[in-house]
């Protein structure tokens, strides 16, 4: 089958590997219909991961099942799902307990599998014609039928749970007001979770004019950080500041100008947020980043401002999505009209395109805000 598989940074290609195929009674395979690229592949993309050379790449993840092992009972031949690029037992400690993101059996030795993904198991991914799913009638959201909101329920497997995700772990009320930084494709879903769940207003702070102009259309107030401090234009538009935040940027969080500093993000939630809120965090950390260019980051440690978190009381949430704790009620808002996450969808190309898909949506090119494949 044709597969996009890492070579090294900057060094994506579509090739043949071997076939996907059931190597466990649990098994599922599934054709690929449409697999998209995700802002945590850049990561690995420009070599800040200790993902290795061959692997296939790929973890939001949606199809057709093409067959099925003898232990699959719910799952069947036919049927369209979407996949969460979480790997989960569902009978662990952590799965038992809803903490699918962190299932203590798919990747022995650590908490938390994924498809395609650096240090989260042997799992390939789904940037191929097929995928093997592991425990299928676990880990596969059945879909309706057909093709109709395939951009939408595409984002299913990963960026729309994140996104509410992170508004979630951030406590937000209805009727408070809330901030999120970054304007990617997490941050534009977290800023529709945030309308959906009922803020009275959304802030999206980012620098990138087609970005913010994404948020603008999702009734978000935007925030362009290269016109002036975003903390002290928040300020203003809040009058003292936002009750809960959202960080979706991450470790290779960049100033106004253009300077990677990891740690800015969390700082200007902290100040940005007022005392007692809230603040969530799912943009990505890692325990080492060799690639940083601070000792401290190298070590996958920040100058975080804990003084001023601690004096305001605030609270902080983090860690990946577990999720299946939202899938299923998310795929029902697409069904019913009332999440639209497909939206933010720029690009859609061929399998054999992707290396292409990478190059532009890692420079962040004007218009190239998310990408997704169909194989």
């Amino acid at each position: 089958m044709r597969a996009l598989v890492y070579q090294g940074p900057y060094d994506v290609t579509v090739k043949d590997v071997a076939d996907a195929r059931i190597e466990d009674p649990k098994d599922a395979i599934v054709r690929i219909t449409t697999t998209n690229i995700c802002g945590s592949d850049l990561h690995m993309y420009e070599g800040r991961t200790d993902v290795e050379e061959g692997k296939v790449l790929g973890h939001e993840n949606m199809g057709v099942v093409e067959s099925v092992g003898d232990a699959v009972e719910r799952i069947e031949v036919g049927d369209r799902v979407s996949l969460p690029f979480n790997i989960a037992c569902g009978t662990c400690g952590n799965c038992f307990k809803g903490l699918t993101g962190f299932c203590l059996r798919a990747n022995p030795g650590s908490a938390g599998a994924a498809y395609g993904y650096a240090s989260m198991g042997p799992y390939n991914g789904g940037q191929a014609e097929y995928l093997r799913v592991p425990w299928a009638d676990f880990n596969a959201l059945v879909l309706p039928e057909g093709t109709e909101h395939e951009l939408d329920y595409t984002m299913l497997s990963d960026i729309f749970p994140t996104g509410w995700h992170g508004v979630e772990l951030a406590k937000m009320q209805p009727g408070e007001t809330i901030v999120v930084y970054g304007a990617g494709p997490v941050g534009l879903m977290a800023a529709h979770a945030a309308k959906i769940k009922g803020a009275s207003r959304v802030f999206v702070v980012d620098q990138q004019p087609d970005r913010l102009k994404l948020a603008e259309q999702l009734g978000a107030i935007s925030v362009d950080r290269s016109a002036g401090d975003a903390v002290e234009q928040l300020t203003d538009l809040t009058d003292g500041g936002a009750d809960r935040g959202v960080d979706a940027v991450g470790y290779q969080a960049h100033g106004a100008d253009g300077v990677e500093q990891p740690e800015i993000v969390l700082n200007e939630l902290v100040a940005a947020v007022k005392p007692t809120g809230g603040i969530g965090v799912v943009g990505v950390y890692v325990p080492q980043d060799p690639g940083a260019e601070g000792e401290l980051a190298k070590q996958g440690k920040l100058a975080f401002d804990y003084g001023t978190f601690f004096f305001k009381g605030q609270s902080m949430g983090t860690g990946q999505c577990n999720t299946k704790q939202y899938n299923a009620q998310l795929r029902d808002l697409i069904t019913e009209g009332i999440a639209t996450p497909g939206f933010l969808v720029s690009h859609e190309l061929s399998l054999d395109q992707a290396a292409e898909g990478y190059e532009h949506f890692d420079k962040r090119e004007d218009g190239w805000t998310k990408v997704v494949l169909h194989p």
